[in-house]
């Protein structure tokens, strides 16, 4: 429906305001700021397919969220370092940039200190986030936003070149999506630094992931949309992934323990490769069942698949790692195992499996954890009996499985 200007003139009142509205009540804006706020949401309501919205120079404090509902806009700012959209004094909007729309692209611009998520980008096709920034300034804490980059059931989305700082969740997230490149990113001091939940079709790789309690999570979750799987991890660097966990409590990124370098929790057909991973305290490369997180078997639906299968490591670099476990039945493990200056496999697998795909007292071969990593060793937890038969054996993970196919993203020339 069009909607006569004279209405638009109306809504633009309502959101830009009047002395005695919402603007009065705001608290740490100049007045400057308040016309720079005014004007920005008057471009985000009124733009149009093939719209650029230019973020300039300088730090722009924002007192509420901003939306966008078009098709085919452009948000370009100056440098992730030079436009700096601030919402420090935030007192509306659940994130800083909401965006229900597709053939879109964000780049060259941070977003700091939001309420919430600092982007999320909502059931969208050909998504690119480029070069841009998220972060909470005062440093990690349960408080902060979840996620730094949030899109959600999308589909040929590009995540390329940003940088997260600080989320309470995940600082680089892709859930319930289809055809993903996330790629030559920066994550540090986030709970999870990259997370892909839910989703099929994911190349991740070039990026780096440091100093977040995990590096790079491949998570399904039930009562989704959509059952994840296909997600290729290679050529990222995972290091010293070791931050006290700071997730709120219930939450299943709450249950990561700190120092978990990668983590595959319920997900099919995920293929780690050549990555440099190193210094991860609790384990270097973590692959786990929904059992071993946070949620009870009630929440689980029955079509939900709580195994993660088809798991193939192959062609890692690693050092350090596995030497201080974070959670108390891990450390005792480990002392028992190796003692108190021993250390952890470079791979740990808490040991749930289906037991319906089971052969001569193994995971079928379609379905285990092939490992082909040089001296790469692993260990089963045997979590799901009271940890009664761990073991290092790694005969039953001497196998291979078919490669995954890169992901390829149509609609732009060169992402695949």
């Amino acid at each position: 429906m069009k909607i006569p200007s004279i209405f638009l003139i109306f809504l633009l009142g309502l959101f830009t305001g009047c002395s005695d509205g919402l603007w009065s009540k705001k608290q740490g804006l100049t007045e400057s700021d308040k016309a720079f706020e005014k004007l920005l949401i008057r471009q985000f309501i009124m733009a149009k397919p093939g719209d650029v919205i230019e973020i300039p120079e300088g730090t722009h404090y924002l007192s509420r969220s901003l939306t966008l509902n078009v098709d085919g806009v452009t948000i370009r700012g100056a440098g992730m370092d030079k436009s700096v959209l601030s919402f420090k004094h935030q007192i509306a909007g659940a994130e800083g940039l909401l965006v229900n729309a597709s053939d879109f692209t964000m780049e060259d611009f941070a977003i700091e200190d939001s309420k919430g998520d600092a982007v999320k980008v909502n059931e969208a096709k050909n998504v690119i986030i480029r070069r841009i920034r998220t972060e909470w300034t005062n440093g990690p804490a349960t408080k902060n936003g979840s996620y730094g980059l949030y899109p959600v059931q999308t589909e040929n989305t590009l995540i390329e070149e940003c940088v997260s700082i600080g989320a309470s969740d995940a600082g680089i997230y892709v859930g319930q999506s289809k055809n993903v490149i996330v790629r030559k990113n920066h994550a540090e001091k986030n709970v999870a630094g990259i997370e892909v939940e839910n989703t099929q079709g994911a190349d991740v790789y070039d990026n780096v992931a440091i100093n977040n309690t995990g590096g790079i999570l491949v998570f399904n979750m039930p009562n989704l949309t959509l059952p994840g799987h296909s997600t290729r991890i290679y050529n990222n660097k995972v290091d010293a992934n070791n931050h006290k966990n700071f997730g709120r409590k219930g939450t299943p990124v709450a249950s990561i323990p700190a120092g978990s370098g990668i983590v595959i929790n319920s997900n099919d057909k995920v293929e780690i490769f050549h990555n440099e991973i190193t210094n991860n305290d609790t384990a270097n490369i973590i692959v786990s069942s929904f059992y071993s997180t946070n949620y009870s078997e009630e929440a689980m639906d029955k079509s939900f698949d709580p195994y993660p299968e088809e798991i193939y490591i192959y062609g890692n670099h690693f050092e350090g790692g596995g030497a201080s476990p974070d959670h108390l039945d891990m450390k005792a493990v480990k002392v028992a195992l190796f003692g108190l200056n021993g250390r952890f496999p470079d791979i740990l697998w808490d040991g749930y499996y289906n037991p319906e795909k089971v052969e001569n007292g193994q995971m079928k071969l379609s379905d285990a954890i092939c490992i082909d990593n040089g001296v790469a060793g692993i260990i089963n937890l045997d979590a799901g009996n009271n940890f009664k038969n761990v073991t290092t054996d790694i005969t039953p993970h001497q196998c291979h499985h078919n490669k995954l196919p890169p992901v390829q993203l149509a609609f732009l020339a060169g992402a695949g």
